[in-house]
């Protein structure tokens, strides 16, 4: 029988038809250009709220818990909206949902400088902030795939830079602006800036010339099929090894005798080993197989916990750092790659959200479930053999899955004949 892709959402397909470009042209990289933007914003901003938290709690005499959970809330919101906002992206296109992006966040922000009480924060920076984020983040960073054929995982490797070289540069800004401004005045810039550059990249952005689908399947049965089952709990079980050192190893570098400054430097190390791997895929993506070198960097993170295990002085710490860095940061890159891989590129949005969906899990089990273990244990070894533990079940659950990417990759090149 023969199979026939998704039909395309009526509202997308409109705007393709008045789209111009073709796959891998210079119109294709100022997509690139847009999806790093504002990885550059969501991510710089999302994780730029630990310099914030000291001034919170003494602003409103809260508890570290309390002002904390503003962060929590921010990060259930950007990834439990994610299959809305996804789902939306398909529909509507990444020019709205970017603009959307932009006066969420932008005006999120905003209103949190205004608040008189915490829990006010929980919505306009929880709510606004996180769900302002997903509908800028996931319907842009799914566009990519449709525009490229050749260099597919070169531009989806810069694309997933722009989240690291925002992790690295807007913190310090904000700190800079903290101490000179104030928290308050400090989220008014911020929300001034996520409103423009998220803007401009809705203003950039067109729907991509190429569709694909999922070899006929309905879009439930993508969801629930054991390939996409895998590859999330591999995700869920990968991110939640990664997110013990990103909380834990900063204080296991101090009972070494780390000074502050040289344990912070650890977690300054991996985001840039990140931002390394992130752009060192498209080479070899095209020369080893997404398939296969998203494998060999899930087996990379999870072992690397041996060196943190085995190596307990700076140094070794360090060495782990590296590996672990280049390995997840080329995962985080791979990752769109290997779905539209198994999946193909029609209804991305939604799939890239339901899957994030496992970071968000993860963001919670991991800390937590660590921090028990380092709790009831008094040591932090077999907090590091949690992580251990998970990375490598998360590579496990990946060894048997089989993918057939010459028939998406056929399907793409037709898609782009017609």
């Amino acid at each position: 029988m023969t199979q026939r892709p998704f039909a395309t959402n009526p509202p997308v397909a409109a705007q393709r038809k008045a789209a111009t470009g073709t796959p891998d042209s210079a119109r294709a990289w100022v997509m690139t250009a847009a999806a790093f933007i504002v990885g550059f914003v969501v991510f710089g901003v999302l994780y730029s709220f630990g310099v914030f938290l000291s001034a919170i709690v003494e602003d409103f005499h809260a508890s570290r818990a309390a002002a904390s959970a503003l962060f929590s809330a921010t990060g259930l919101g950007f990834y439990l909206a994610g299959p809305a906002t996804g789902h939306l992206g398909d529909r509507f296109g990444p020019r709205v949902m970017a603009a959307a992006g932009a006066v969420l966040m932008g005006g999120g922000l905003a209103l949190t400088a205004c608040i008189g009480q915490l829990w006010v924060g929980y919505l306009t920076y929880g709510l606004a902030v996180g769900v302002g984020a997903s509908c800028a983040y996931i319907p842009t960073l799914a566009l990519i795939g449709g525009w490229f054929v050749r260099q597919r995982q070169a531009a989806l490797g810069v694309a997933a830079a722009g989240t690291g070289v925002g992790t690295l540069a807007v913190p310090p800004l904000a700190a800079a602006l903290i101490e000179h401004y104030g928290w308050r005045v400090t989220d008014v810039i911020l929300g001034l800036g996520c409103f423009l550059l998220l803007a401009g990249c809705a203003a950039m952005v067109r729907p991509s010339p190429l569709t694909g689908g999922a070899e006929g399947r309905k879009l439930r049965q993508v969801i629930g099929s054991p390939s996409f089952l895998m590859l999330y709990a591999c995700w869920a079980l990968g991110t939640t090894a990664l997110f013990v050192p990103f909380v834990y190893l900063p204080a296991f570098a101090r009972e070494l005798g780390a000074s502050q400054v040289a344990a912070s430097a650890l977690l300054s190390l991996l985001g840039g080993m990140g931002l390394i791997g992130r752009l060192g895929t498209g080479t070899l993506g095209n020369r080893i197989g997404m398939v296969r070198l998203f494998r060999a960097c899930v087996l990379i993170m999870g072992a690397s916990n041996l060196l943190w295990l085995t190596l307990p002085t700076y140094g070794g710490l360090i060495l782990f750092v590296v590996v672990l860095g280049l390995a997840y940061g080329a995962r985080i890159a791979l990752m769109p790659g290997v779905l539209i891989e198994f999946f193909g590129l029609q209804n991305l949005g939604v799939i890239l959200g339901a899957f994030f969906t496992g970071s968000g899990i993860a963001s919670i089990l991991g800390p937590m479930l660590a921090g028990v273990i380092v709790d009831r244990t008094g040591s932090y070894h077999w907090g590091i053999v949690f992580a251990l533990a998970a990375g490598l079940l998360a590579f496990l659950t990946i060894v048997p899955l089989r993918h057939k990417a010459a028939a998406h990759r056929n399907a793409a090149h037709g898609q782009a004949a017609r």
